[in-house]
């Protein structure tokens, strides 16, 4: 196994560094972003359970 060493000194401060470039999004945008992907999930989960519904209909009504 490889050893592990401890983060050079430097390492928290380049992180925050990173951070300040992160293109954060508005509230707005992840308000909105989080509705779409709600509505998807939503979306899917029902055709999903539809799928299923009609597969076990099916089955059950060969055996």
């Amino acid at each position: 196994m490889t050893k592990q060493t401890a983060p050079s000194p430097n390492f928290f401060r380049e992180v925050i560094a990173e951070l300040k470039k992160v293109s954060w999004p508005t509230r707005q945008e992840a308000t909105r972003l989080t509705m779409i992907i709600i509505a998807a999930t939503l979306i899917s989960g029902m055709a999903i359970g539809l799928l299923d519904y009609l597969l076990a209909q099916t089955l059950s009504a060969i055996v």
